[in-house]
């Protein structure tokens, strides 16, 4: 019998050595079918009995079955589920529990139980929740898809379900944190210069409470300007290894969403004890700079201070009161400054341009909301003088902190950004030479030769080109050593601006204060430190881009049932449609290829290259700007469909 049952072994394992097999990531699509997608970008279908046993996002070997000149697979061992902990809707039906993922691609309806901390008369159909996936039909012993329900995130009714949920979905906290009321002012042993005499202001948003940084402009006579940055310093009340401190590493960063703020600090701290409010006297960190005429950087000198803002100034009537429109005016003192500022501003930005590199202007969206989070308009917010004048008072701050680390202890928190990853660039380079651009391998991993790329690039105004281009670019992470950013043309950045929402710029500011005493400095910061903070950044904006789509589908789905005509870009192309940003307000559509013509079979494209032909001609690419009309709004997955207008 063993004999036999050996020969049998043997048999099954050369049939299944013999049977071709793939390996990939299923896709699933809303008709029950579904695709597996390779990693050499090959697709095989898989039909809709076989999707059954496996979920949108799973990692999955299976077999392929050939019939004629068509191919589609089985799924037969599950290398990676896609689901593991999920946000879900509870479905409850005659006594019996019941989970919908909170996805657009799966509409699986999971058979639940409820964790025994958790009181299952309080969970009712409809409600919120946090679930796990605990079996799965191609795992070993289990028949089924199975979840547990681990958290109850809000009740079906609660009008902050776009908050709530989405801050679960990237396990990000629901408030800010509560560390007592407490905050006796540290010995650090420092020497604060008393500089509360000094006419600092800040510029911010009109509603902003956490002020974190003040500014004092002289003009020099001998030509240039003289900047002093104060900036808030709550490690001077929350000391290192402190359970706030604890509390801050973790969340890494204020989270600012539509409506709400989840800070990173304790708002006694954030709003009050650390912010820079017009007429109260608080500790900073300070850098005093010099700028030359004609923008470049001087001698600059770090300090620990004591400094008062003599004025609470918002962008838009700064930036009003700077053109020439309104009847709001500064303070003489404040109005003097804000002209040095301005063209401080001015100079440094023509600097920036020839030796450095400046991002293209986008304009802000903001919601304006009633107290039950229902979107009252969406605003369009410039980047105008104002914001100019503080954001390049910023860079050249930031800078000054990246060489003063680099150079006293070789390490900090740096934001680093290769415009291109080793591994990407020989890709780069040939689609460059298909465009006629010849350009050598060091002018896209080299800072020096990179700017002088980036410049003729920006000089051919091609919106295809650059987003196209996009899709081989790196994005900035958190380092402990000093390295390039090439989005701003910098040979290091390192920023300390705004401790109160950046952890980051707290240890930075910790270290700096370790120069300033002429302590040695402590071991450069962990992998795993910088690592989180590029993460927790990442799961921020994404969170951001969450709550914005919800809105936006509430706001617009009059604007899609009347069919509303709107000017749009189109951001992405993929095999299905494009995806396109609605000028006037922000919001991202999708428009499918049905409805770009009536014939699907006359729709042609192209998704490496970013180019959609109709009935043989070129109709759309990448950077394009076209006219759509809105025709869904669904809030089941928080997308919006349109159709081009012709």
């Amino acid at each position: 019998m063993l004999q036999n049952n050996s020969v049998l072994a043997q048999l099954k394992q050369q049939i299944r050595d013999t049977t071709p097999r793939a390996e990939g990531v299923i896709k699933a699509t809303e008709k029950g079918f579904g695709f597996l997608e390779t990693d050499a970008g090959e697709s095989y279908f898989v039909p809709p009995p076989a999707m059954k046993q496996v979920l949108h996002g799973d990692r999955v070997e299976a077999v392929i079955h050939e019939n004629g000149d068509k191919k589609s697979v089985e799924p037969e061992k599950l290398l990676e589920a896609g689901l593991d902990r999920f946000i879900a809707r509870v479905q409850k039906r005659e006594g019996r529990l019941a989970v919908v993922p909170d996805h657009p691609s799966i509409r699986n309806v999971l058979k639940a139980r409820i964790k025994n901390s958790l009181d299952e008369a309080s969970i009712a159909d409809g409600d919120w929740v946090v679930a796990r996936l605990v079996r799965h039909p191609l795992k070993e012993n289990d028949r089924g898809f199975f979840a547990q329900v681990d958290e109850l995130v809000a009740k079906s009714d609660d009008p902050a379900v776009p908050w709530r949920v989405t801050l679960a979905r990237h396990a990000l906290e629901q408030e800010c944190p509560d560390a007592g009321t407490d905050w006796p002012l540290l010995d650090e042993g420092l020497t604060r210069e008393d500089l509360t005499a000094w006419p600092f202001f800040t510029i911010d948003g009109e509603k902003t409470r956490d002020m974190d940084d003040a500014l004092h402009v002289e003009t020099l006579e001998s030509g240039g300007w003289r900047l002093s940055v104060a900036i808030a310093d709550p490690t001077a009340y929350v000391e290192e290894g402190h359970a706030a401190d604890l509390e801050a590493r973790t969340r890494a960063f204020t989270v600012y969403l539509p409506g709400q703020n989840v800070t990173m600090l304790p708002e006694q701290l954030a709003d009050d004890l650390c912010s820079l409010w017009e007429g109260q006297e608080r500790s900073a960190l300070a850098c005093t700079l010099d700028i030359n005429a004609d923008g470049s950087l001087g001698e600059y000198r770090f300090f620990a201070a004591n400094v008062m803002s003599h004025a609470k100034l918002a962008y838009d009537r700064v930036s009003d009161w700077i053109e020439g429109q309104g009847d709001w005016a500064p303070a003489d003192n404040i109005a003097e400054q804000l002209k040095a500022l301005q063209a401080l501003t001015e100079a440094r930005t023509a600097w920036r341009n020839e030796h450095a590199l400046v991002f293209k202007d986008r304009p802000d969206y903001v919601f304006d909301l009633d107290d039950a989070g229902n979107v009252l308009g969406i605003r369009t917010e410039e980047r105008r003088i104002a914001n100019r004048m503080i954001e390049e008072s910023m860079i050249v701050a930031n800078a000054c902190c990246a060489d003063y680390l680099a150079k006293h202890i070789g390490h900090g928190i740096f934001n680093v950004h290769r415009a291109f990853e080793p591994d990407k660039a020989e890709a780069a380079q040939e689609f460059l030479a298909g465009q006629d651009i010849e350009v050598a391998r060091e002018a896209l991993l080299e800072l020096a030769h990179y700017k002088d790329l980036k410049r003729a690039l920006e000089s051919r105004d091609d919106a295809w080109l650059d987003a196209r281009l996009r899709r081989f670019q790196g994005f900035t992470s958190m380092s402990a050593q000093p390295g390039p950013h090439f989005g701003l043309g910098l040979n290091a950045y390192a920023t300390w601006t705004s401790p109160i929402r950046k952890y980051g710029d707290m240890v930075n500011h910790r270290l700096i204060k370790r120069i300033l005493k002429g302590e040695q400095a402590p071991a450069e910061a962990s992998q795993q430190l910088t690592e989180q903070l590029t993460e927790r950044r990442r799961l921020n904006r994404m969170a951001e881009r969450d709550v914005k789509d919800w809105l936006y589908v509430r706001y617009l789905t009059p604007a899609a049932e009347n069919q509303d005509a709107f000017d749009a870009e189109v951001m992405a192309i993929n095999r299905g449609g494009m995806r396109v940003r609605l000028l006037e307000n922000g919001a991202t559509a999708f428009v499918p290829a049905p409805l770009m013509h009536s014939d699907r079979n006359k729709v042609v494209i192209d998704d490496k290259e970013g180019r959609i032909q109709i009935e043989g001609e070129e109709r759309y690419k990448l950077g394009d700007s076209l006219r759509v009309a809105l025709t869904e709004a669904r809030e089941e997955t928080r997308s919006l469909v349109a159709r081009p207008v012709v």
